[in-house]
């Protein structure tokens, strides 16, 4: 079983104050040790506790590791000021000291450097922990992406280079090539620059929503050969939102999802959007045709994204279905401001 922070505290806590306690001996001195003991557990789980419920909050407030000097000042102040006035109540009930001293500053001024120290250890030392589970935890993230993009490329470089999928584009490049050979040639480098782009970012977390945009044209632009009247597609994307990232293959995860579920003819064409919307987001909508009997399929593609998208800061992918249009939303994320 894991050992918890409150397990640790409340062992803790009578260990702490019979600490205290033998190091100040004169402290009621004319009261029995039990009863003096006693009052030391009662002021050190009230300290303790209210440290932890400080520490807590502004862990909450301010999660990030970058903020851990904002966080790490305020939390030190904040139990430093728990510290100095947590215990009045227990100081009248125990009657250790009278309300008159309790409103004079010299009453609470000579604890200060105590305080202090105490506020800065306890900070540090809960910090440290912290800090340690954060590692730990990211790390285990980092691995379970890691898998999930090895699951990705697996699922996608199965689909491309099944032999369905390189049927087809052999056979299309070879009516191009007795066509028109500058035709030809071009196809031929859009098929090398799918493939292309597939085996340089399989180890990347993240990509430029401008490389993806690239390999996405260019994955069209193939299946466009093959459904030339039947298929079209249109990209309203201003240059402003490149910079932002999404995991690599998600378009064309999407792209693929519509063309493969959907029937794709000259009587039924298939339009295929993609766009912003609201400066947060990249959306991939289509026309609903849906096929009768559709091909064997993992049904992974929108889990793969949405897993990765969880991974990725748990964040969320929206899926519409509405008035014959079919849509997803994936995410844009800035990594200027993730930092």
């Amino acid at each position: 079983m894991k050992l918890r922070e409150v397990h640790v505290r409340w062992m803790g806590i009578p260990i702490v104050a019979l600490i205290a306690e033998s190091a100040n001996p004169d402290h009621l001195a004319e009261q029995p040790f039990w009863y003096t003991y006693f009052i030391a557990v009662c002021f050190t789980a009230v300290y303790w506790t209210g440290a932890t419920l400080i520490i807590n909050y502004f862990r909450r407030k301010y999660p990030e590791i970058s903020l851990t000097s904002k966080r790490l000042i305020l939390t030190a102040l904040g139990i430093i000021f728990w510290m100095s006035v947590g215990g009045m109540p227990l100081k009248l009930l125990f009657d250790v000291t009278q309300w008159e001293d309790l409103l004079k500053m010299s009453e609470h001024a000579q604890f200060l450097p105590f305080n202090f120290i105490a506020a800065s250890v306890i900070s540090l030392s809960y910090e440290a922990f912290y800090f340690f589970d954060k590692y730990k935890e990211q790390f285990r993230l980092n691995e379970e992406l890691k898998n999930q993009q090895i699951r990705t490329q697996y699922e996608v470089l199965q689909n491309q280079m099944s032999p369905h999928f390189l049927f087809n584009s052999l056979n299309t490049l070879t009516a191009i090539i007795a066509e028109d050979q500058k035709v030809a040639i071009e196809f031929t480098e859009k098929l090398s620059d799918v493939y292309r782009y597939i085996l340089q970012n399989k180890e990347r977390e993240l990509v430029s929503l401008e490389e993806e945009l690239e390999f996405v044209k260019s994955y069209l632009y193939l299946l466009r050969m093959r459904y030339p009247e039947n298929l079209t597609f249109e990209f309203s994307i201003d240059k402003k939102y490149y910079g932002y990232t999404i995991p690599p293959l998600t378009l064309q995860m999407l792209v693929e999802n519509a063309i493969k579920h959907n029937v794709v003819s000259k009587a039924r064409p298939l339009h295929i959007e993609v766009y912003i919307q609201d400066g947060k987001s990249v959306i991939v909508k289509n026309n609903l045709q849906l096929k009768e009997a559709l091909d064997k399929s993992t049904k992974t593609g929108l889990e793969n994204i949405r897993k990765r998208y969880s991974i990725l800061g748990g964040r969320e992918i929206d899926i519409f279905n509405h008035a014959g249009k079919f849509a997803v939303s994936v995410p844009l994320i800035d990594v200027v401001e993730e930092i």
